[in-house]
């Protein structure tokens, strides 16, 4: 054994064993992704930087996953320069793979400077123009934010709650939620509309946001054939609409002079 300071606090380690397995063992927070207890080490990552003292020598940095404990040591987890080098290359490994969800994670719980995160969206505008030209909800716009684009709900909040933005959206940023009676939709984990779903008049189940019902029957309400209202899920509505029409069928032959169906 061995007696070192990690953080001005003294232990006594397990000698020629790797800082950061000590490090770990001691509750020490410590960021790494590509150690491995049962390889030697590649320091690839350079995340798990320290700085340490040894005699009369000036503190140096050096990675964790690398170094074996010695007699005197004297280790700082956290500082300006250990701070710097976690940022260098934390940016190195987002150049690999920007997208790689637990380099972010280790970016915010270290307070690691990533840039601007991910988020899934492509900026290829078709939700915003789904809900404007096709659904006309107009809930959706393009915001400049930090210089780059985002699209956002409208302040107004003219979110219907129908779904056609996530169903349209090809990279799966924006998704909805339904959890009992209440249907969410969502964008970067930003609420773009939480609503209320109302009951098939048949089968009993949830599928339809109530907003986004009064929004179809107000839009077909000058419609030249308009038919009664209705409160459908897609399902029964199909099976409705069949049944109404082996119903009525014999009628329409007779009208046009055929057969009647058997």
């Amino acid at each position: 054994m061995v007696a070192i300071t990690i953080n001005g606090k003294k232990h006594e380690v397990e000698e020629s064993k790797r800082l950061l397995l000590i490090l770990r063992e001691k509750g020490v927070r410590i960021p790494s992704l590509c150690f491995h207890h049962a390889l030697v080490p590649a320091a690839s990552c350079k995340l798990c930087v320290v700085e340490i003292k040894e005699g009369d020598k000036p503190p140096r940095t050096r990675l964790s996953c690398a170094v074996k404990v010695r007699e005197g040591m004297e280790v700082t987890t956290e500082s300006a320069m250990v701070h710097q080098m976690r940022n260098t290359a934390i940016g190195n490994l987002l150049k690999m793979a920007p997208h790689a969800e637990i380099i972010h994670r280790i970016g915010a719980e270290f307070g690691l400077t990533t840039g601007q995160r991910p988020d899934g969206c492509i900026r290829c505008r078709l939700c915003v123009r789904v809900c404007s030209d096709i659904i006309g909800a107009k809930a959706l716009s393009m915001v400049k934010r930090e210089g780059m684009m985002f699209v956002t709900p409208s302040e107004a909040g003219d979110c219907i709650g129908c779904g056609t933005c996530a169903n349209i959206c090809p990279t799966g940023a924006i998704r909805t939620e339904d959890k009992e009676n209440v249907r969410t939709i969502l964008i970067r984990d930003e609420v773009i509309g939480r609503h209320p779903l109302e009951r098939c008049d048949i089968c009993g189940r949830y599928f339809a946001t109530t907003r986004f019902l009064e929004h179809v029957k107000a839009r077909e309400a000058t419609h030249p054939e308009e038919k009664e209202p209705h409160r459908h899920c897609p399902t029964c509505a199909k099976l409705y609409s069949s049944r109404m029409h082996r119903i009525t069928a014999p009628k329409l032959s007779k009208t046009y002079g055929g057969k009647p169906d058997a």
